[in-house]
């Protein structure tokens, strides 16, 4: 079965929850991600879901990851459980906020994030600067796509 995009649904919170609290803890596995699902809920629920257009990836009717792009082409999070690293998903969802912000798309990537860096110089972003995450405080590349 291959891999489907579709909209974010209310119904794919819990699911799309445990994707992003189980890919950043194998990404970062001296963080305490179980410690921030609190916080990151609330994010969700407040900051994403209703500022951004969300498209999940779906494989054999199991959320596998998602991304988010807000009107101004911000892409916050593009999330892909790790079962799943190396296969189209995480390609399959940058098409889609393309698709979604055809003007362009700018993104923060952690310094020390090469695997995600790598991918999105694959996939047509250029560096664009660096800056440090208003949350974590952590360094990041400022990436940005241009059709």
């Amino acid at each position: 079965m291959s891999t489907h995009i579709r909209p974010y649904a209310a119904a794919d919170e819990a699911a799309a929850i445990d994707v992003w609290h189980r890919t950043w803890q194998q990404a970062y596995p001296q963080i305490d991600f179980a410690a921030r699902l609190d916080w990151w809920r609330e994010r969700w629920r407040k900051e994403l879901v209703p500022k951004a257009e969300i498209a999940v990836a779906e494989l054999d009717g199991t959320l596998i990851g998602f991304v988010t792009i807000d009107g101004e082409g911000y892409l916050d999070q593009l999330v892909v459980a790790p079962e799943h690293w190396g296969s189209d998903a995480a390609r399959l969802l940058v098409d889609e906020a393309k698709r979604l912000s055809p003007g362009g798309i700018t993104l923060l990537v952690n310094k020390d994030n090469a695997r995600a860096i790598r991918f999105y110089e694959r996939n047509g972003f250029a560096h664009a600067g660096d800056d440090v995450n208003p949350t974590s405080g952590r360094p990041v590349l400022k990436m940005a796509w241009k059709p």
